[in-house]
């Protein structure tokens, strides 16, 4: 005799929406239970401004043509703002380490989005992101350096020197982010790779 399969008590209706929530990253099936049946509870008011807020997004938001960055204008404000350095492109993976940067408000020249790092296991190559259209945007001429700002991971390093390597000939200067010890960290808690690289990063004070 075999065990009967379980079956669902949930309406069609909440568990389509928690099969919706589990497909975002860094949810789980207890946390898509907890976020739909708080929107099962939750004012008309507050679930609708939500969905509205979601199909929105998609409707108005669109990728800046210079740097691929997510905007409601384009070209975005970053790029059409004339008082940012226009002679220095910063390279980073995704628009939310554009959002990171901004906060720290030491840079303030343009960006270029990659949407995503060359990874052969997860089948994406140089062809799918946006690698040409920076070296277009370094063809027509105008840039003095470019910063690579990928993460130090596997993947952020091997798209970094991959892009160094296309742009050395066009002789743009390419720097990469320092690497060195967290603000706050202790040293007995740093791996050997971060402290040896902010030992060989260190500067005169």
């Amino acid at each position: 005799m075999t065990a009967e399969t379980p079956r669902s008590t949930l309406i069609p209706p909440v568990s389509r929406l928690i099969e919706a929530f589990r497909r975002l990253p860094g949810i789980g099936p207890k946390t898509a239970q907890r976020l739909t049946f708080y929107l099962v509870r939750a004012p008309l008011e507050e679930v609708t401004e939500l969905a509205e807020a979601i199909a929105g997004l998609r409707a108005q938001i669109t990728y800046c043509s210079l740097c691929h960055n997510i905007t409601v204008t384009d070209p975005c404000a970053i790029c059409a703002d004339e008082s940012r350095d226009h002679r220095r492109i910063c390279v980073v993976e995704e628009p939310l380490d554009v959002s990171a940067l901004e906060r720290t408000r030491e840079y303030h020249g343009l960006y270029h989005v990659l949407h995503g790092v060359i990874s052969p296991v997860d089948g994406i190559g140089p062809e799918d992101l946006r690698i040409e259209a920076l070296l277009a945007r370094l063809r027509a001429g105008g840039v003095d350096e470019v910063v690579l700002a990928t993460n130090p991971n596997l993947e952020g390093e091997a798209t970094a020197m991959y892009i160094a390597r296309l742009i050395a000939p066009l002789g743009v200067r390419v720097t990469r982010l320092a690497r060195g010890l967290p603000v706050g960290g202790d040293l007995e808690y740093a791996d050997e790779v971060t402290l040896g690289r902010a030992i060989a990063g260190r500067q005169e004070i």
